[in-house]
């Protein structure tokens, strides 16, 4: 399924709160429409809009994914409009995490920009092992990859730190707790990035919360928080303020994400990039060097599993 197109028909018909009226701003016949929505239902597990006679209405869950869904496409429309800009420069072709915040993103472009105008960046949005195998094939010049990585070859910039949180759905009983433990997540579903495309960060990932007590009933693959807003997982990540979304420090610190950019051919622009990047996560995504991020406390509660 096409998820970004099906977005773009959830948002208008959200808009409008009527079929017809979405189908005419879409140029196509409601039947289909209507058929798109539903099967976006099915792909999230979620009913979107209360449908009667008289009006159409937004679920609770539609009502959370609307913000979430216009992130998705403007990011997408964002890419689309930096590969479309012209400029007969030198062009950087970047790859960058699919679940890097939008707003670090714009502000690494920014930054980039700054430093070399007359390089025209060529950001993609793929997963670690992807960018690995893209840099060995030439297809993208530097990458940003999460760690653990292990590639020969390969020349890695500044390591930086960022200790993850637990993201849960507003009414999930964790989320008024100040800290959480991983062995309080016991019993839920998780949301990681795919296997294929990050398995050395999720095998440690894995490792340290069944370690921890934790080990997920189910784990679904993506980088969407869709899953979690309504209540049906959690996930990793950052601090973030998302509507119906909550965001708990979890004791200890026991899960961190370590990311540098990587490259096998180094230039100016390069170089460059790297210089920018690490600017960037740090002021922008409150990353620490390796070196100076905080010891972490032993947390491990009576029983758990080694």
């Amino acid at each position: 399924m096409d998820l970004v197109r099906h977005l773009r028909y959830f948002i208008v018909v959200a808009e409008e709160l009527h079929f017809g009226n979405a189908a005419i701003r879409l140029g196509m016949a409601q039947p289909p429409l209507s058929q798109r929505i539903k099967r976006l239902e099915e792909e999230l597990g979620v009913r979107l809009f209360d449908r009667s006679a008289r009006q159409v209405r937004l679920t609770e869950p539609g009502r959370l994914l609307l913000g979430e869904a216009r992130e998705i496409v403007g990011r997408v429309d964002r890419l689309h409009e930096l590969a479309r800009q012209g400029g007969r420069g030198t062009v950087l072709k970047v790859g960058v995490p699919p679940d890097l915040a939008a707003t670090v993103l714009a502000a690494l472009v920014a930054a980039f920009r700054e430093s070399s105008p007359d390089v025209r960046l060529a950001p993609a949005e793929i997963w670690t092992a992807d960018q690995v195998t893209a840099l060995a094939e030439g297809t993208i010049d530097v990458g940003l990859v999460r760690h653990p990585v292990t590639a020969p070859g390969l020349t890695f910039g500044q390591v930086l730190v960022q200790a993850q949180g637990v993201l849960l759905a507003e009414g999930d009983p964790l989320a008024n707790v100040g800290e959480v433990h991983l062995a309080d997540l016991a019993g839920r579903e998780l949301v990681m990035p795919p296997k294929e495309g990050e398995p050395g960060w999720r095998a440690e990932v894995l490792a340290e919360c069944r370690r921890q007590g934790f080990v997920p009933a189910q784990v679904h693959e993506g980088a969407g928080l869709g899953l979690v807003l309504a209540g049906a997982a959690v996930a990793f990540g950052p601090r973030m303020e998302l509507a119906g979304l909550a965001w708990r420090p979890l004791l200890g610190s026991p899960i961190t994400s370590r990311v540098s950019t990587a490259w096998r051919a180094a230039t100016p622009a390069v170089g460059d990039f790297s210089a920018a990047a690490a600017r960037t996560l740090k002021e922008s995504a409150g990353m620490t060097h390796e070196g100076a991020a905080p010891v972490r406390r032993v947390s491990r509660r009576p029983g758990m599993l080694a």
